[in-house]
């Protein structure tokens, strides 16, 4: 009798080491939450004011993405937010103890509007302003080199490439074959032209191509007013087409092949100054390194194949690039 109570007891008693396990689960959650607060407390204390920061060139670096801001679709890529390249362009542009503002270049361009502003921002300045373009400096990358007083490329870099490109998904085979209609409810006559839900009809197209030329020309005759060059000249050259650096200078679009050794070279000859760089830099803290990681698991556990052909950006607009 007594063996059969003790095994029961035995039946009904938790698995030590599932108790174990479980505990140590429990403590290591509560402890990321406590480590999650204080890391965001210390946050609130922790970052660099550029205006505090001694030198006499600023150098602001473009690099990855041009976007309007810290956007969620660029999660894995290196963006440069026009927000903050404006920011940083007039703290600069208003600091005494800056003569000069290097723009440290390597994007592939990216929103026509993004790559708008900071353009406008460098033109803007009343301070010697040079682009170096190191591997890349292409489309609206290349728009915002361009505004600057003097470039200075790589031989092999990639230069260029002028123009603009819109893309969007069209699905609606695929909608069809397993059976999904799409009821067009609308009122206005474009109100979703570009859904991907319907094929674009010619006259769509049309309306696209049409404001992707207004925008082409708009790009291509900034640069040629940035440059100082003949708009026609520019044009023939606007095909979208990359050029290495060598070809670009050939071309006119940069002015001196080169490094950051060339860039400096020229900052002190023209300013009559010893250059001592401080960069202009988000710095990011401890609390924006811990989001991007937690972030990135979450994308990884909640977001699949489904969700992203149906996500609402997708859905709803077209993406338009320089």
């Amino acid at each position: 009798m007594r063996n059969q109570n003790f095994a029961r007891v035995q039946e009904n008693k938790i698995p030590e080491s599932s108790f174990r396990w479980g505990y140590a689960i429990f403590v290591l959650f509560l402890l990321s939450i406590l480590s999650f607060i204080a890391i965001g407390v210390i946050s609130l204390f922790v970052g660099i004011d550029v205006e505090s920061l001694s030198g006499n060139v600023a150098l602001i670096p473009i690099q990855g993405v041009i976007v309007g801001s810290e956007d969620s679709e660029f999660l894995f890529e290196s963006v440069t937010s026009s927000q903050d390249a404006v920011e940083f362009i007039e703290k600069a542009d208003k600091n005494p103890s800056i003569k000069a503002i290097i723009l440290e270049i390597n994007s592939p361009g990216g929103s026509a509007v993004a790559s708008e502003e900071i353009a406008n921002a460098v033109r803007k300045t009343n301070k010697t302003t040079v682009a170096w373009i190191r591997e890349a400096g292409a489309s609206g990358a290349y728009w915002v080199a361009s505004a600057a007083d003097y470039i200075v490329a790589n031989r092999v870099s990639i230069t260029g490439s002028i123009g603009v490109i819109a893309s969007y998904l069209e699905f609606p085979s695929l909608l069809e074959r397993y059976n999904v209609t799409y009821q067009r409810l609308v009122s206005g006559k474009y109100k979703d032209i570009g859904s991907p839900y319907k094929e674009m009809t010619p006259e769509e197209k049309a309306i696209f191509q049409e404001n992707l030329d207004s925008i082409r020309d708009y790009f291509v005759s900034e640069v040629a007013k940035n440059r100082n060059l003949n708009k026609k000249d520019v044009d023939k050259i606007a095909n979208g087409l990359f050029y290495l650096g060598i070809q670009a200078k050939e071309l006119g679009l940069v002015d001196e092949l080169g490094s950051k050794d060339e860039v400096i070279a020229y900052i002190e000859g023209k300013e009559g100054i010893k250059a001592d760089v401080v960069k202009y830099k988000k710095e990011e803290t401890l609390l924006d390194v811990l989001s991007k990681v937690l972030s990135k698991q979450s994308f990884f556990a909640g977001k699949g194949i489904g969700s992203a052909l149906l996500d609402k950006k997708i859905a709803s607009t077209v993406s338009i690039s320089t």
